[in-house]
This record gives C-alpha cells, sequence and structure tokens, in this order.
C-alpha cells in the first residue's frame, strides 16, 4: 500500500522532491527558482522549437470546427507583420469582415480591442499580440494569426470563425473561405505597400 501524497509546501530542511523515471534512467531533481532549467532532452540533443505558425496549428486543432489557412507572401517579415499586427489600420485592409478595430488598452503583449464588423456587428476583445503571434477572442469570435520569416518570404497562418455560446468549437461555415479572402488580401496589401 503506499501512502497519499502531502499536498503540503515543501520547507527548509525538507528533502528534495524527485520525479520518478522509467528504469535505467537519471531521476529529474526538481531545482529552487533561480537555478538552471531542467533540462530534459538527452545530453547533446537541441531542443525542439516550435514556431508561430505550428503554434497556431497546434492550437486550433484543440478547437473543434476550427480551420487554418497557411501560405507564403513574397515579403520580408517586418513588411507582413508591418499589416498585420497593426490591429487598429492594418488589420481592416486584409480582414473581408473587419471595418474597425480599435486597441483600447495595452499592457505588455496583452491587448484590449473593440470591432466592429462590415455587417454591424460589435465585438469586445482581449488577447495577446507580439511580433509573428496575435490570438484574440471575444464572447463569440476568435481570431489567430502567426507569422515566421522564411528567407526573404513570410510564412503566415489564419484562423477565426464565430464561437458556439458554450462550447469550445467554431462554427466551420465559410470560415474556410474567408481564411483563403483574407490571405489573398493581405498578399495584395502588402504588395502595394
Amino acid at each position: 500500500m503506499t501512502e497519499p501524497l502531502d499536498s503540503g509546501n515543501i520547507g527548509p530542511g525538507d528533502a528534495e522532491p524527485v520525479l520518478v523515471d522509467p528504469p535505467g534512467t537519471e531521476p529529474i531533481r526538481l531545482e529552487p527558482a533561480g537555478t538552471e532549467p531542467i533540462r530534459l532532452e538527452p545530453p547533446g540533443v537541441d531542443p525542439v522549437r516550435v514556431d508561430a505558425v505550428a503554434r497556431l496549428r497546434a492550437l486550433t486543432a484543440g478547437i473543434p470546427g476550427a480551420r487554418v489557412v497557411e501560405g507564403v507572401v513574397p515579403a520580408p517579415f517586418a513588411d507582413v507583420w508591418a499589416v498585420m499586427g497593426d490591429l487598429e489600420h492594418g488589420f481592416g485592409r486584409f480582414q473581408p469582415d473587419m471595418r474597425r478595430i480599435r486597441v483600447s488598452r495595452r499592457d505588455g503583449d496583452r491587448v484590449e480591442a473593440y470591432a466592429r464588423s462590415r455587417y454591424g456587428m460589435r465585438a469586445r476583445f482581449d488577447g495577446i499580440l507580439r511580433p509573428g503571434w496575435c490570438w484574440l477572442q471575444s464572447r463569440f469570435v476568435i481570431i489567430g494569426m502567426a507569422a515566421v520569416a522564411e528567407h526573404d518570404t513570410t510564412r503566415v497562418a489564419l484562423t477565426g470563425g464565430v464561437r458556439v455560446p458554450g462550447r469550445a468549437a467554431i462554427v466551420p461555415v465559410g470560415a474556410g473561405r474567408e481564411l483563403r479572402l483574407a490571405l489573398a488580401r493581405l498578399h495584395a496589401v502588402v504588395g502595394d505597400g
């Protein structure tokens, strides 16, 4: 019979916690704050890096009905993200449904924005905006954008749509078509400079 785990805090003088690894491997020790991070890769193996586009794909995979449209824009990352990341002036130039977005608050990479669609609908979004990454969500809408530099071009991924009330899902009707249109318009907007 095993003892139940103690959910209390570990204090000074208590034994250092150890995670049990498969037989034949060294245990991973939890290091106190301020020390070197724990390395989970075997020695000599570089850690796996996940870029923003792969991250958007992974995040969207967990949302039923969500679609991701990807493409390569033949322009440098700085030029592409200058349009995509400018919510108030650039975003509406390539997003078919967006008429206007006003950023009401910024705290680091956290944003709050108010949007109005071309069809008159309004939404208050909360989200994250940083170079190459944007995730915004309101009560009824999700918007996700990612961009990664690839030599002198930029790989872009877009997702979004109307949320299903009370569920982590997106209504898939028309989302793919609208995302493809947004990507085509982004090509045109960045090409016009």
